[in-house]
């Protein structure tokens, strides 16, 4: 094969490497790797306690690792302050929904635009022409993410009067807000109805092919199967296995320990 032949490829967007996590002693997280692609879905799955929202509180900077990095586009990021991270374009959601309940869906969008023109004193004084175009073009861009997730008829709605699948699409929206480039969603369907769920998959798969990048935690196998690119288990605060969700569904190994043990569940 002739150098030509060779083919570069790219560095994933987020890697984390060897991380580790104890609490009082306890390891939640022993020594995790995984890489996530750009514009790709990828799936992390295991059973309670595997160590999966852990990971993310590490990664979003909630918690600092015990060990180990975490990188995202190139740049060393463990330890960064949770701001920081997210304003350098890596946001995830929570298992429940957040936000202000209550303010409308309108109100919660528009908080959650970056560059937000009343965090200066003098432009909030004095209504600078700067702060009124940003005003503006917060106002349209909330409209139209609440047009893409079938938000318009609830905007002035109290965030607290929406049913649990209306607050995931509204916790999405917020994190669309911010213009981020990877998203790390904790449980995106958990508690929604089948017709709901069905929903925020098609947008996901849509934003990503829009050149968004996911990293999703989720217990409904059918969502990781529909979705998901690639496929991490994690168990015990550690690296299972890695793939297809096809390959994992036939292997023995995930099976003992994660879907035979859960396969009552959900």
């Amino acid at each position: 094969m002739g150098e030509r032949d060779v083919q570069v490829m790219p560095a994933p967007l987020l890697e984390i490497r060897h991380l580790t996590r104890s609490f009082y002693g306890v390891h939640a997280l022993d020594g995790v790797h995984l890489a996530v692609n750009a514009h790709r879905i990828t799936g992390l799955i295991g059973p309670n306690g595997a160590g999966k929202t852990t990971l993310f509180n590490c990664i979003s900077g909630v918690v600092p690792p015990s060990s180990g990095s975490v990188v995202f586009d190139g740049r060393d990021i463990t330890g960064w302050r949770a701001d920081r991270i997210a304003n350098a374009g890596l946001v995830r959601t929570f298992q429940i929904a957040r936000g202000f309940p209550r303010l409308t869906v309108y109100e919660n969008l528009l908080l959650y635009g970056g560059a937000q023109p009343g965090e200066r004193v003098h432009d909030a004084l004095f209504r600078t022409s700067a702060a009124r175009r940003r005003e503006a073009e917060l106002v349209q861009k909330a409209q139209a993410i609440a047009d893409r997730l079938n938000l318009v008829r609830l905007l002035n709605a109290p965030a607290s009067s929406l049913s649990g699948g209306q607050k995931k699409l509204l916790e999405i929206g917020r994190v669309l807000m911010a213009d981020p480039r990877i998203v790390l969603l904790d449980e995106p369907v958990a508690g929604v109805n089948p017709s709901l769920a069905r929903e925020i998959a098609q947008h996901l798969r849509r934003l990503a092919d829009e050149g968004l990048t996911i990293l999703l935690i989720e217990h409904h196998m059918d969502t990781i199967a529909a979705l998901c690119d690639h496929v991490v288990v994690l168990a015990d605060g550690k690296n299972l296995a890695e793939g297809t969700f096809a390959e994992l569904a036939s292997d023995p190994v995930v099976q003992e320990a994660y879907m035979g043990r859960r396969g009552s569940a959900r």
